[in-house]
């Protein structure tokens, strides 16, 4: 009788497992292997090395995994779902657990077993899984098993989105850039993971009990599971990390085959997973290039745009050094006073910019006639303020400068310029020789070169390899303009319906380019970008991305040959132009004893409580970044312009300043969503009543935390976010209960179609209910209301307090105050909003109205983005403060919330003022501001303003918002 077992194959989306198992259950024999793609290549060799082991024997076998549905039916072999496979798992060898967490390539799994059975997995987000681990350490140039290693040396663990590797990006390129140990951003990263598993697969439902811990990341990375213990807070005996935890769900598929599985030689397996086809149906894009000949006189064309080069050994007289620290790149070139191109370096910063650009410093000094001498420097970038500060640069320039200068050198008469770099899209549209418009991608760097390089290595190419593969692909994929992650999920079922590495090659440099146009330029017409448009940024060096542009316009374009060098070209020429009687630029001796060291610090200054990095170069100096102020940086205090986002908000903060004697009871007031605004009405009508008013905490991560458990959304915005570490806090407080009305309509301000809040004002006291078991009708009270009928709050406060025995009476005297109170508020905040513009224009300065909604004072909120807009000497007003003034005609929307009016109004008021523009903040997952941003920018387009937006979120890295910032103030400067 033949030897029968049981097999199962779990194919991840990034890794393949089997498991077989004898008669007993037990496992005899595993494998944990990455596919890269490769899915049925892999899974055949696996069979085959089994099949080579037991010849003889027959096997029950099933398959599982996020990428096993289609080979199954393809194959036509039994599936079981993976969260199943995994429940089999957990119940056979571990039947005492009470959640189970599992991270995978690219999918992660919570199963709760107790108090209720329920399953859930990511949807189309890989944030917080094994892929993201990867690409984080990618960018901090290591392997995954040294990012570990890394973070367990950590000292300090930072912010960092986790739910999308493009925002992680984000959140970390700057903190790279400004000299943050990468020890810190390590374990900064694992934290990352944790919090998107707790908040973004929990969703409001407690990890408690035994935690069982399964999958390749919970399995290889120590500093992984350090943070998840930690965060957790379990012991050793409720933390199970069993050694089996790669293979654990194909081991459940093993177990699912054993029960009702058909026997079946692994010879007859194979056979039909080599005659296995994919459907092959899918939409196919142009191809880039029928031929070899079309292809060369393409590149023919763009040679004619280069510079002529000098040797750097032999050239005497002056030359000029400008630096790019980019996102992920260290771009740096050398001139002569001609525009000579002496030397220049393009190549992976590694996460260690500075350190790049020394060395290649060194070489210059090194290698260069000693009668050569660099006359002036200049840095753009994100590493701008690290490298002027470390090695002396003359200059730091905004990279919208400086990518201008260097195309103007190229096209004097340049209508259009569009810089894609690593992870940023810069586009301007030039008008009379000056910057017209500026538009930058927000968040998202799907159209960028990280982009298409992640999906290089993903297929184990490097990028250059990657991006010639699709030159002359027979049919590129149609992937459309769509992130990352969903992107993901376009290629791998590409590749099921049997497309090439080079059609996808082809198809992901065209959706680079369709996302560039549609998302960010979001052009009409060709005609909107002008005749004469030039391109830049390392990835325009793909000759594929190139091609696609040209196709998707129908146009040429100039190309010149140092396409990714332009701006560090650009700065360089902004130094010769620029230049000093001497030049501070570190000299050859200090730069052969040039070190640094760094280390991690919170300031103690204000309540911002920032997160500092402290780099100490060898001759003794320091540079400090993280800081939002002149007391984080070690800096004297200057004389910056008032910012009313910081008048409001102290004012908001001492509103419960006054106390009843002796308090009917202590009421919650907490400080989030619509009380920022409405603090003071609620204040006055509980302390007419004789309640004592009791505000949260302020904001700061460690409220968020508070109420994480609890938050029942990923993608809700982080304003509602805190909202719930909010209601921890008044808990904490004791308070005899918790007021939190519900209020579908804001007040009338008129000028508008209706007078909504948006849903998550309005209802959100509901929720935060439904998700908080702490929460009762006694200790928490949520009535609903309209502030636009006095009548109609006065009855229903009196219904909410009935068992404190309020007279109507004496509420609607409560309810009067309340209304006098909030009448108060406005019309001082117009008056101060007054007083800080005559200040500035007695000053001569500029003024910005940032403009948002009333939560956005929250430091925690928005970052200190006002600090920054006065530390680049400008004052800040807000939207309402001069809302009052404008008047709006002929919107294309329905104009239907309160909060949008306002907006509305306070930019087409900033149109009629030669000093002011408008600043737009707006959170993540607001999905009614996407209504606005259109709106506002063609109010303010239309008579001569600069639109500019910057979207929020619980990331505090103010790097893209600084350049935004810097971008403006250098096109304001220009007209």
């Amino acid at each position: 009788m033949q030897t029968q077992y049981s097999l199962g194959i779990d194919v991840g989306s990034t890794t393949v497992k089997t498991v077989v198992i004898d008669d007993a259950k037990q496992i005899i024999r595993s494998r944990y292997q990455r596919h890269y793609s490769r899915i049925k290549e892999t899974v055949s060799e696996q069979l085959e090395q089994i099949a080579g082991e037991y010849p003889d024997s027959l096997f029950t076998l099933c398959i599982t995994g996020s990428a096993g549905l289609g080979l199954a039916n393809h194959a036509d072999l039994p599936f079981v779902q993976e969260v199943h496979a995994a429940f089999i798992a957990v119940k056979e060898a571990y039947p005492d657990t009470d959640v189970v967490i599992e991270l995978g390539g690219e999918d992660a799994k919570i199963i709760f077993l107790t108090g209720g059975v329920e399953q859930r997995m990511n949807g189309s987000c890989a944030g917080g899984t094994g892929a993201f681990i990867d690409q984080m350490a990618t960018l901090l140039g290591v392997t995954a098993d040294e990012l570990d290693r890394l973070a367990l040396q950590a000292e300090q663990v930072y912010p960092i989105a986790s739910r999308c590797g493009v925002f992680a990006k984000s959140d970390i390129q700057p903190l790279l850039n400004q000299g943050a140990r990468r020890e810190d951003i390590s374990a900064s990263i694992f934290q990352a993971v944790v919090d998107q598993t707790v908040s973004g697969l929990a969703q409001g439902r407690q990890i408690q009990g035994k935690v069982l811990f399964l999958g390749g990341p919970l399995s290889f990375q120590k500093g992984l599971r350090k943070a998840f213990v930690q965060t957790l807070g379990l012991d050793d005996a409720h933390a199970v990390f069993p050694e089996t935890a790669p293979v654990f769900v194909a081991y459940g598929c093993a177990l699912f085959a054993k029960e009702g599985g058909t026997p079946m030689r692994l010879s007859d397996c194979l056979e039909k997973l080599q005659k296995a086809r994919g459907g092959e149906q899918r939409m196919t894009g142009r191809r880039l290039f029928e031929d070899r000949a079309e292809y060369e006189a393409f590149i023919q064309r763009h040679k004619q745009h280069d510079l002529k080069y000098a040797d750097l050994h032999t050239y005497t007289g002056d030359a000029y050094l400008g630096v790019d620290a980019g996102s992920t790149t260290t771009k740096l070139v050398l001139i002569t006073g001609k525009g000579e191109l002496l030397y220049s370096h393009y190549a992976s910063n590694q996460g260690q910019p500075l350190d790049k650009i020394a060395e290649k410093l060194r070489e210059i000094y090194r290698e260069k006639n000693p009668a050569m001498r660099i006359r002036a420097s200049a840095v753009t970038g994100y590493g701008e303020e690290l490298m002027k500060d470390g090695l002396g640069m003359d200059f730091g320039i905004v990279e919208t400068v400086a990518h201008y200068r260097a195309a103007s050198y190229f096209c004097p008469d340049v209508d259009f310029i569009i810089d894609i770099g690593g992870q940023d899209i810069k586009c301007f549209k030039i008008k009379n020789h000056t910057i017209d418009s500026i538009m930058l991608n927000e968040a998202c760097s799907s159209g960028c070169g990280s982009f298409i390089q992640s999906f290089a290595q993903a297929m184990g190419y490097d990028i250059a390899e990657f991006s010639q593969l699709g030159l002359f692909a027979r049919n590129p994929v149609d992937l459309g303009s769509r992130c990352t992650v969903f992107m993901n999920s376009s290629v791998k079922q590409a590749q099921k319906d049997g497309a090439t590495v080079e059609d996808i090659s082809a198809g992901l440099s065209a959706s680079i380019i369709k996302n560039a146009i549609y998302k960010v330029i979001r052009a009409k017409s060709v005609e909107e970008l002008g005749q004469n448009i030039v391109v830049q940024g390392g990835t325009f060096l793909n000759d594929a991305v190139l091609r696609s542009f040209e196709q998707e316009l129908g146009r040429n374009v100039i190309r010149p040959a140092i396409s990714g060098l332009m701006g560090a070209f650009g700065a360089a020429l902004y130094a010769m132009e620029h230049q000093k009687a001497e030049s501070t630029l570190i000299s050859p001796e200090a730069l052969a004893q040039f070190s640094y060291t760094t280390r991690a610090a919170t300031c103690k200054g204000c309540t911002a409580h920032c997160s500092l990095s402290i780099v100490r170069f060898s001759d003794g100096h320091t540079y400090i970044s993280g800081n939002r102020c002149e007391k984080g940086a070690g800096k004297a205090k200057g004389t910056s312009l008032p910012s009313m986002m910081a008048i409001k908000y102290d004012r908001i903060l001492h509103t419960n300043d006054t106390k009843s004697a002796h308090p009917k009871a202590r009421v919650g007031l907490p400080m989030a969503l619509s009380f920022y605004e409405q603090m003071p009405f609620w204040h006055a009508f509980f302390n007419v009543l004789g309640f004592e008013t009791v505000r949260s905490e302020e904001s700061d991560r460690n409220v968020y935390y508070k109420g994480q458990h609890t938050i029942a959304s990923d993608t809700i915005c982080y304003p509602a976010k805190l909202t719930h570490g909010h209601i921890e806090s008044l808990l904490e407080q004791k308070v005899d209960f918790i007021f939190y009305p519900c209020m579908s309509y804001n007040i009338d301000e008129g000028e508008n179609d209706n007078h909504y809040n948006c849903p998550v004002v309005a209802y959100y006291p509901e929720l935060l209910k439904a998700n908080n078991p702490k929460l009762n009708k006694q200790n928490f009270r949520f009535p609903y209301m309209d502030l636009n009928q006095p009548k109609n709050v006065a009855r229903v406060m009196q219904e909410t307090l009935a068992d404190y025995v309020i007279t109507r009476k004496q509420t609607k005297a409560a309810t009067e105050a309340a209304f006098a109170a909030q009448k108060q508020y406005r019309e001082w905040v117009i008056a101060e909003g007054q007083r800080v513009i005559a200040q500035a224009r007695e000053a001569g300065k500029p003024i910005i109205v940032l403009a948002g909604r009333p939560y956005h004072i929250d430091p925690e909120i928005n970052h200190g983005i006002h600090k920054l807009i006065t530390s680049l000497d400008m004052a800040v007003v807000t939207e309402d403060c001069v809302a009052h003034l404008g008047h709006v005609q002929d919107l294309q929307i329905l104009n239907q919330w309160t909060y949008h009016a306002r907006l509305y109004r306070a930019a087409e008021y900033v149109t009629t003022q030669p000093d002011m523009q408008l600043v737009q903040l707006v959170s993540f997952g607001c999905g009614i501001d996407a209504i606005t941003t259109d709106e506002v920018r063609s109010i303010l387009e239309r008579k001569g303003k600069f639109y500019t937006q910057l979207k929020i979120d619980e990331i505090n890295n103010l790097g893209a918002a600084k350049i935004r910032l810097r971008s403006l103030v250098a096109a304001m400067e220009q007209t």
